[in-house]
């Protein structure tokens, strides 16, 4: 019983795997948090894209 107590503080197997669900879990939180505080620049953005393209459109004559 004790070695397989042992055994199981010991045993590494699946380690890298958590540690890059860990790693990825982190980098989505963090994207997730960027665009939560640049939504408003971000929309401006689009919105400035998005007139530029259609002011500067050639009408179909």
């Amino acid at each position: 019983m004790l070695n397989k107590m042992k055994n199981l503080v010991v045993d590494e197997r699946g380690q890298g795997m958590t540690e890059y669900g860990l790693v990825l879990g982190v980098i989505g939180i963090g994207a997730i948090v960027a665009l939560v505080a640049l939504r408003d620049q971000i929309s401006t953005l689009i919105n400035n894209v998005k007139t530029n393209i259609f002011n500067n459109t050639p009408s179909a004559s």
